[in-house]
């Protein structure tokens, strides 16, 4: 009989990559991920703001990198870059792609055919109807965690709820 680890603790992040606090927030990502390791999974969710005119293309070409196999190293490069998304437009994210060395060429037809955008407009629903109001917002063991407002305290907050989760995964008989 072999012993299977426990699925990781799921931490969804929704972000909106024209956001300075999204930026922000990647410096406490990079920490939980270093902490937890595979153990706790952070899920890219899409919230683009309105007031933000690429936030949406820019979630599509968010979930391309990710078919593409590298969709938080995009997300961290164009959130490196969330000042010039403003002017730069859907030009910038295909060039953000192509310094990845990803096929920029599928990024700029994905923008054009919109295959992505069933994806992001059920992250947004979804975020809406638990109450998503601003950017990043994090949802760990149901409980919703805002970080649009302040960053304060937050990752301490995500650590003793993934703490918690991963204590009573280490209780449980089937682990």
């Amino acid at each position: 009989m072999s012993e299977t680890s426990p699925p990781p603790i799921v931490l969804d992040v929704w972000c909106e990559l024209q956001c300075p606090d999204c930026r922000t927030a990647l410096t406490d990502l990079h920490a939980l991920r270093e902490r937890y390791g595979d153990r706790l999974e952070p899920r890219l969710r899409h919230f683009p703001l309105e007031k933000h005119k690429h936030a949406f293309a820019a979630a599509q070409a968010a979930e391309e990198a990710t078919v593409q196999g590298r969709g938080w190293e995009y997300v961290a490069a164009v959130l490196g870059r969330v000042d010039e998304l403003d002017t730069g437009g859907e030009p910038l994210l295909v060039d953000v792609a192509r310094e990845l060395a990803l096929d920029a060429e599928e990024f700029d037809t994905a923008l054009i055919d919109g295959r992505h955008i069933l994806i992001v407009d059920a992250d947004q629903a979804e975020g809406k109807a638990i109450g998503v109001t601003g950017t990043p917002t994090y949802v760990i063991g149901g409980e919703r965690l805002d970080g649009g407002k302040s960053q304060e305290g937050l990752r301490a907050r995500i650590e003793e709820i993934a703490d918690r989760l991963l204590a009573e995964q280490d209780l449980s008989p089937n682990s």
